[in-house]
């Protein structure tokens, strides 16, 4: 039986992870979505700063705390360059000033592992509406 997702406009989704078993829980839970189309996973800041230009997602949903610059840095280098994205901030750190300051950055949201299924779906969802904008290429 085909599903309808053809007629359902599903939104573009990348991982920026570099723990791999929460890299794929992610992934599969994506996948999962008939709502989210994944396009790509990134295990460090660089190649997810590269992604972002070649893959132009709707949504990120990011880690902080990864190899080469951390989730923050990806978030203030696009700041810096005026691009507003749908940015979902995921660690296992909840330090108030991390917070603040992804926040300030331009994340949508900022969620604490491990992640509840309905707190994500909202971070989501309120990250769609308030950061419709793609990346520029």
């Amino acid at each position: 039986m085909k599903r309808d997702d053809d007629a359902m406009k599903r939104t573009t989704t990348l991982i920026a992870e570099d723990e791999p078993l929460a890299s794929e829980g992610l992934a599969g839970w994506v996948r999962e979505m008939p709502e989210l189309e994944l396009v790509g996973v990134r295990a460090d800041g660089p190649g997810t700063l590269q992604a972002l230009r070649t893959l132009a997602p709707e949504l990120v949903l990011m880690d902080i705390h990864m190899p080469g610059m951390s989730g923050l840095q990806v978030l203030r280098k696009l700041k810096a360059a005026g691009q507003r994205l749908s940015i979902v901030v995921i660690t296992a750190h909840d330090e108030p000033e991390t917070r603040e300051r992804c926040i300030d950055a331009g994340a949508c949201a900022y969620l604490r592992k491990p992640l509840e299924d309905r707190l994500l779906l909202n971070a989501i969802s309120a990250a769609m509406r308030s950061h419709s904008a793609p990346i520029k290429r």
